[in-house]
Parts: C-alpha cells; sequence; structure tokens
C-alpha cells in the first residue's frame, strides 16, 4: 500500500461507490498509490500499465484490502490496444466514470545528446497515451453525462528542467491538451483537471543519492519530498462527484516549489 507517514493526518473521504475508475501507469509509484486510493474509496479499479505481472500484485493488495480491481495489461500509446481497453472495461464493468493518466516515461539526456527515438518514446507515452484514452473514454462519458478525467502532469511543464527536454514538452502539452478537452466536454458535465506534481519520493528520486536528494530538499520550501499518497489525495478530490465545476485546472503539489 502507499507509505505513509508516521504522523499522517486522517485521510479524505470520498463516496465512489458504484463508480468505475481507469488508472493507467497503475503497476507502481504514484499511479499504485492513486489505484488504492480510489478503490478504498468504493471505485472499482481497471489496473492498467505493460506489466501483467506487476498488475496482479497491485490488484491482489486492492482485494486484500476490501476492494475491487481488474487488470488490464496495455501500452498506453498503441491505439488499438487502447480502443480495446476502455472497450473491455465497459463490457466487463458496466461503465467508466473515472479516467486518470498517470503512465509516464522519462530518457533523460541534455539536447544535442537526445535522440530521436528518446524524444519519441517519452512523447509517445506521456502526451499521446492521454490523448487515446481520453478519446476513446469521451464516447462512454458523454452517453452518461458524467465523467471525471485527471492527468498526471509535472512541475517540469511548468517551468522546464535542463536534461528533460522530452519529458518537460510531453507535460507541458499534456497541460494544454487538459484544458482543451475541458472545454470541449464541460457541456456533458465532464471534468478535465491535471495534477502536477514536484519532487516525489519513488525509486527514481532515490536513484539521486543522498547528496543530490538534500539539495533538492533545500530548493523545496516544505524541505521534503512528496510521498504518492499525497498525489492520490489530490486526485481523490478533483474526481469526486461534489467537484463538478472545477474543471481546466492545474493542481500543483510541490511543497512550493515553483510558488
Amino acid at each position: 500500500m502507499a507509505k505513509e507517514p508516521d504522523s499522517a493526518p486522517a485521510r479524505l473521504r470520498v463516496d465512489l461507490a458504484g463508480q468505475v475508475a481507469v488508472v493507467t501507469g497503475a503497476s507502481q509509484g504514484i499511479g499504485r498509490a492513486i489505484a488504492e486510493t480510489l478503490a478504498a474509496n468504493g471505485a472499482v479499479v481497471a489496473l492498467v500499465a505493460r506489466s501483467a505481472a506487476k498488475l496482479a500484485e497491485v490488484a491482489a493488495a486492492i482485494r486484500a484490502a476490501g476492494g475491487r480491481a481488474e487488470e488490464f495489461p496495455c501500452d498506453v500509446s498503441k491505439g488499438e490496444a487502447v480502443t480495446a481497453v476502455v472497450e473491455g472495461v465497459v463490457a466487463r464493468l458496466g461503465r467508466i466514470d473515472i479516467l486518470v493518466n498517470n503512465a509516464g516515461v522519462t530518457r533523460d539526456t541534455l539536447l544535442p545528446r537526445m535522440s530521436d527515438e528518446e524524444w519519441d518514446e517519452v512523447l509517445s507515452t506521456n502526451l499521446r497515451g492521454p490523448f487515446l484514452f481520453m478519446r476513446a473514454v469521451s464516447r462512454p462519458m458523454m452517453q452518461q453525462r458524467y465523467g471525471r478525467i485527471v492527468n498526471v502532469a509535472s512541475v517540469s511543464g511548468l517551468i522546464g528542467n535542463p536534461g528533460q527536454a522530452n519529458y518537460s514538452a510531453s507535460k507541458a502539452g499534456l497541460v494544454g491538451l487538459t484544458r482543451t478537452v475541458a472545454k470541449e466536454l464541460a457541456g456533458r458535465k465532464i471534468t478535465v483537471n491535471a495534477v502536477a506534481p514536484g519532487f516525489i519520493a519513488s525509486e527514481m528520486t532515490a536513484a539521486l543519492g543522498p547528496v543530490l536528494l538534500d539539495e533538492v530538499k533545500k530548493r523545496v520550501p516544505a524541505k521534503r519530498l512528496g510521498e504518492a499518497w499525497e498525489i492520490a489525495e489530490a486526485v481523490l478530490f478533483l474526481v469526486a462527484p461534489s467537484s463538478g465545476y472545477l474543471t481546466a485546472q492545474v493542481v500543483t503539489v510541490d511543497g512550493g516549489l515553483i510558488g
């Protein structure tokens, strides 16, 4: 389950009973924390990621905690695969109320050394993937005249980050995509928002090493890294039925990093 500090405050509670949520990149990290949080609040969660084995672990953990989850292995950059997943979720679970586009990859290097493949892979997963899923779920959501879509962006897409031209571009594009689709779907009672995490404790940040991590923490006004469950809490707020007038927004969860 998602890690919480020893003195964690009471968690946000939202009644999602009867709702079906699709979460991409659900096999680990932020995606897993989001999936577990939505399940803990009553949603049936369709877990999407490339690794069937890792999805099985997450699904087992959710079921052990009393929730319900189904696994849908998929490469989010492939249009036919995404369409098949959305059709499969509707066929198996009856509807789709929530979509969280969290799947993402990094291939960091400075611009002069960045290959075409490194650029294409990041844009395909981080930007094409959310486009494909939003397009696919828009039809069932419009038919039921209800939906909540949350895209996991990044502060790198808001301020840029050296060595991440591909990643920052993909996340900046995701912010623009979020705001545009929000305006297109608002009349059907479908909200579309983004969450932009800052530095979040993960395997990727741990690989930076203790010296660099200390420097990162000094830059963050909160003087610590965020936790995956804190991003999940922001997502939970945005997908709540009561958040129907909140759309086309980017919620930055970064400990005050970019102000």
